[in-house]
């Protein structure tokens, strides 16, 4: 055992740390199956005439909400969009009908990226 004393912020701590040989290291064995990533969605191009909707930033895909041809109004919630730790719902611009998902659950896009289309 080593001690140490340790300043933070102007307040002093005292701390022991045991000192062990790399030999003495055992792997530890993960419990149940690793997480897996989401298997990942082709890109689907909007098709003439729909409206892209495109990420307004870099964030991680927390729920689809909508489906291939599925009919949406104005402001319906088509995804949420974590950024910054903070849930930003992704709402329809305008009614139409969903004509493609670029993304699945769980997926990290970039800014402008393609969300869905609409028609």
């Amino acid at each position: 055992m080593k001690a140490y004393r340790v300043n933070v912020n102007g307040n002093v701590y005292e701390i022991t740390l045991e000192v062990i040989d790399k030999a003495d290291i055992k792997p530890v064995e993960s419990k149940g199956e690793a997480a897996q990533a989401p298997a990942p969605v082709a890109p689907v191009a909007a098709p003439a005439g729909a409206q892209a909707i495109k990420a307004p930033m870099p964030g991680t895909i927390l729920k689809v909400n909508v489906a291939n041809g599925q009919a949406v109004k104005k402001g319906d919630v088509l995804m949420v969009l974590e950024a910054m730790k903070m849930e930003n719902e992704i709402p329809a611009p305008a009614d139409g009908t969903v004509t493609g998902i670029s993304v699945s659950a769980g997926q990290t896009v970039d800014a402008g990226a393609t969300l869905c289309s609409l028609n």
